[in-house]
Order: structure tokens, then C-alpha cells, then sequence
């Protein structure tokens, strides 16, 4: 008796796009604001770096209002200013996308802005690193270095440098003058690496002249390298779980990394030790932003929570606001710091006004189970998303 083979079924998954698709479908991994532009970049989850306008600044008037709406609106009206604008609520705008740049086939992880914004590089989990035409938002080159996902950025200004790092557990060093002359007939270029990492990398940092470039992993340690040597200079021990985000002061003797344990520790370079640890957020810390003068560092992850932190009073952290998912980047407006971005698991984007030392002092306060009341109750502008692409299948 014979038996005939049983045929096994085919399936083709496809997804459909629509033509244009000026919000993101899916969580936002990683945020760049040019401050002469006013520009946002962002890049997700859906393969897209799309590119946002700055919104209209609110009026002095008004947003002097939303701060003390934030601060005291259940204690009544509030004296010397006009109390009608203290009803306006959060703007979701609509009318603030410029561009999209698609070029990836996988998430992008991660972006710099370099060369005084004209140009722009994005790594992604395709495994490459793409060298983008800011302004007019074209890919000028890819480069395929990598072997695996492609996770982190870190760029060095004064020098014009980015490293790469990915779950490969390579460091690459590109020289962003050379990456902006490569064309698609001439596309090849010499890089450096920093070799040592023993686990995939999901964090790099460097100081804008790039004499310290740390990595962050799996690992759980922080390596430091030389990347004008290209040697390791050392290895900082201390978190017990996955490295998510780190940051480096000017001159490349502290740093401040967060991590998967919970924890965000301030580190001195040149000691080689842990100066300071805190442990504000409940659960995993993804994302850190530091003022340009390093004197505050902003943290938010897993808990949905944003927390201030003084650099030079590392016990004692302030919380600013709470969104409404985990919170992946973080991105200040400099110079000035008034406004920061939030992007998260979700496909919208947050923008939160940020409160003087002194608002921030009154609004400091605790709810009846001792729990801290977040300063600044809900952003001013709001980037909405679109829901997910759909997903089609066919069965042979």
C-alpha cells in the first residue's frame, strides 16, 4: 500500500503601506533635534526617520499659565495672569510633518545629527549604518560593516566621528567627513574598531572630542576605550543586568549610565569607580538626556516615569512627568532646555515644557500614600501616531 506525501501548505506574509505615511505606526527608538532649524528627527520600530517642524511657541502668557496650571490648579485661580488660558490643553498637531527618509528594512535603532545638521546617520536592525543628506533628505550611502543589528550611535562634534556598536559585539569608527564624499559607485571605506566586548552592545557614548568612546552591553560593565589608539582602557563594574543607556561630560572624565537593573550610577573615568548610585524608577532604565552643561540628567524607561536629577546631588531625584508607555529616548531642546521630548513604545511623540528650579520646588509634592506628585501633568504638544501596518497572508 502506498501512501502519497502530504503536501505542506506555503504561506506569503505581506504588508501593505499606503502610499504616504506622515505618523509613525509603530514605538519610536530614537529622537535628534536641530536647535537652527527647529527640526525633530525621529526613527521607529516601522523602519522610518521622518522629520517633524517645530511647533509654534506657546506665548509667554500662556506659558506661564500651563506652569502654574501644573503647579497649583487645584488650589483656584491664580493672580496676575489671565486665567481663561489656564483651560487650554494639550495640542496634538497634525500639520508638523515635513519629510520621511525610507531607505532601512528593519527598525532604526538609533540616529546622530552631525555636521551641523546637514547631515544625518542612522543605524538599524538590517545590520547597516546609512549616511543621510539632512536637508533634503535623501540616502547617500550605506555602509554594511556590521554583521548583526546594528544598536547604538555615539557622536563625537569637535571631531566629525561616529561610532557604531551592535549586537555583533564590534565597535566601528567612521570619519564623517569621509562617509559624506561616498557615492554609490564609490562606496568603500576604511574604518578603525574597538575590540573587546564580550555581549551584544545596546549603548555607546563619547565626549564631543572624542577622546573616550564607553560601550554598554550585556555584560553588564562599562568599557572604556582610546579611540584615538583604538586601545581599552578599562572596564567599570557595578550594574547587575543589561546596560541601556550611557552618557559622557565634556571632557570625558564622568559618565552617567542607566540600566535594566533599575539603577543610574555616575561614574568618575579617571578613579575608575563608581562616584555615585541611585535608584529613583521602579523598573528598567532605557533612555538618559544631560543638559549641556552636565548639571542635570533626565531618566525614563520600563515605569513610564521622567526624573531630574542634579549631577552634583546624585541622591535626590525630582519627578517631572509620566507618560502613558515605557519610554525609549528622551531629547532635550538645547540650548536653551525648555522643552523636552519623550519617545515611546507607542507612535506618538510628547513634548513636555520644563519648570524652573523654583516651580519645580513648589510643585514637589506627595499624595496621601506618600507617593510623589509629578511636576508637569501633560505635555504641550503632541505628534500623534497611526495605528500598526496591516499584515496580510496567503496559504498555498
Amino acid at each position: 500500500m502506498t501512501t502519497t506525501p502530504v503536501k505542506k501548505k506555503v504561506q506569503v506574509s505581506f504588508v501593505i503601506r499606503d502610499e504616504k505615511e506622515p505618523m509613525h505606526r509603530s514605538g519610536v527608538n530614537c529622537l535628534q533635534y536641530d536647535a537652527q532649524t527647529g527640526r525633530l528627527f525621529s526613527g521607529g520600530s516601522d523602519t522610518i526617520i521622518r522629520i517633524w517642524k517645530s511647533p509654534d511657541r506657546i506665548n509667554d502668557s500662556l506659558r506661564v499659565a500651563v506652569k502654574f496650571q501644573i503647579l497649583i490648579s487645584k488650589e483656584g485661580p491664580v493672580s496676575g495672569i489671565d486665567n481663561s488660558l489656564i483651560n487650554k490643553r494639550t495640542k496634538i498637531r497634525h500639520d508638523l510633518h515635513l519629510q520621511s527618509m525610507e531607505h532601512h528594512t528593519d527598525w532604526v535603532n538609533d540616529i546622530v545629527l552631525c555636521c551641523g545638521g546637514r547631515n544625518l546617520i542612522s543605524a538599524s536592525s538590517d545590520t547597516t549604518v546609512k549616511v543621510w543628506n539632512a536637508q533634503k533628505g535623501f540616502c547617500m550611502s550605506t555602509l554594511r560593516t556590521h554583521r548583526d543589528y546594528v544598536r547604538a550611535l555615539a557622536y563625537a562634534r569637535d571631531v566629525e566621528m561616529v561610532a557604531s556598536g551592535g549586537f555583533d559585539q564590534l565597535i566601528y569608527l567612521w570619519d564623517v567627513a569621509t562617509l559624506t564624499k561616498l557615492t554609490a559607485l564609490n562606496n568603500t571605506v576604511t574604518t578603525s574598531s574597538l575590540n573587546g566586548n564580550k555581549d551584544s552592545i545596546y549603548s555607546l557614548a563619547t565626549n564631543p572630542s572624542g577622546t573616550v568612546v564607553i560601550s554598554g552591553s550585556t555584560e553588564k560593565v562599562l568599557r572604556v576605550f582610546d579611540p584615538r589608539t583604538c586601545q581599552k582602557l578599562m572596564k567599570l563594574r557595578g550594574h547587575t543586568d543589561n546596560v541601556k543607556a550611557i552618557i559622557v561630560n565634556r571632557d570625558g572624565t564622568q559618565c552617567i549610565s542607566a540600566s535594566s537593573d533599575g539603577a543610574i550610577k555616575l561614574w568618575s573615568i579617571g578613579q575608575q569607580c563608581c562616584i555615585s548610585s541611585l535608584k529613583c524608577h521602579s523598573e528598567s532604565v532605557w533612555a538618559l538626556q544631560a543638559d549641556s552643561s552636565f548639571s542635570y540628567v533626565y531618566s525614563g524607561g520600563r515605569d513610564k516615569r521622567v526624573f531630574r536629577t542634579a549631577i552634583n546631588d546624585f541622591k535626590t531625584a525630582k519627578l517631572m512627568f509620566i507618560e502613558d508607555a515605557p519610554i525609549q529616548r528622551l531629547q532635550l531642546t538645547e540650548p536653551e532646555s525648555r522643552f523636552i521630548w519623550a519617545a515611546t513604545w507607542n507612535s506618538s511623540i510628547k513634548r513636555w515644557p520644563l519648570l524652573s528650579d523654583v516651580q519645580i520646588s513648589v510643585g514637589m509634592k506627595n499624595d496621601q500614600y506618600g507617593e510623589m506628585i509629578p511636576c508637569i501633568h501633560e505635555p504641550d504638544v503632541t505628534i500623534p501616531g497611526s495605528e500598526k501596518m496591516p499584515k496580510f497572508s496567503i496559504e498555498n
